[in-house]
């Protein structure tokens, strides 16, 4: 299994390679939105399976929404699942394939409110597969409704006058209620709007995979990201919003580790 990183690669003039496109992430425009979180994720994610050498054997399921973009950008075995069945069409790749990596790449919409009981069951059971979280609290693909995760007073398609407790119910926070459950080896909470989170995501990807090799049970990353286009600002602005809005109520960190640690 190669270790060799992208950055420690030389060009032949000399110079160190800082960085180029992990040849497992698809050569072709990608068509998110300006400033959307999925296009670092969608990369970063890529960049783990090149270093480990685990392209043939890595499965990925993507259901519905911005997710469903992933079939265009990833060069890995890539299969369907309807809204909200992601983990559900993941357990059964894994048992029939219990050698491969399988991940689910799931945005809040999907994840949070028609999947979770999907979710909270492949959880419980310990399916050993991980979940890649996307949460910008707003269903981003289809108008930019109310999402479970959307948050108190935040105003959305659905929610004109901002999301109410007595009327809507409070925000949900899927992390804190999968960590929870006996399934669960690892559950972090980690963002990439900076250069120092994307390393910080990067490392609880391998840190999962690890996991997930020596079948501790299921591993779920969530992403706290932006939707400039639905929050209706310029990438920059919805950078300032997340950390100042997104971030004290979804903190970052690790929720659940393994036992052993």
């Amino acid at each position: 299994m190669s270790t060799t990183t992208v950055a420690e690669k030389v060009l032949e003039n000399g110079y160190e390679l800082v960085y180029e496109r992990p040849h497992t992430l698809v050569d072709t425009p990608m068509r998110y939105c300006p400033g959307c979180s999925h296009s670092v994720v969608h990369r970063v994610l890529m960049e783990v399976v090149e270093e480990l050498d685990i392209q043939s054997e890595t499965i990925g399921v993507a259901p519905v929404g911005c997710a469903v973009f992933a079939y265009d950008y990833m060069d890995v075995d890539m299969q369907g699942a309807a809204h909200g069945r992601a983990t559900a069409v993941a357990t059964g790749i894994k048992r029939m394939h219990p050698d491969k990596f399988v991940f689910t790449y799931q945005g809040d919409g999907d994840l949070a409110a028609i999947g979770t009981a999907e979710t909270i069951h492949t959880a419980n059971r310990g399916e050993n597969i991980l979940v890649l979280f996307i949460n910008n609290g707003i269903y981003g693909m289809t108008g930019g409704q109310m999402a479970p995760t959307t948050l108190l007073g935040a105003k959305t398609t659905t929610s004109p006058d901002g999301r109410q407790v007595d009327l809507h119910g409070h925000p949900l926070k899927m992390s804190e209620l999968v960590a929870a459950l006996p399934g669960t080896a690892y559950v972090t909470r980690q963002a990439v709007h900076t250069a120092k989170h994307v390393r910080k995501f990067k490392k609880t990807l391998l840190k999962s995979i690890d996991l997930l090799n020596q079948s501790k049970g299921l591993c779920l990353v969530e992403v706290v990201g932006t939707c400039a286009s639905g929050w209706k600002m310029t990438p920059v602005e919805a950078n300032r919003w997340m950390e100042e809005n997104m971030l004290p109520f979804y903190p970052l960190g690790d929720i659940k580790k393994p036992e052993d640690e």
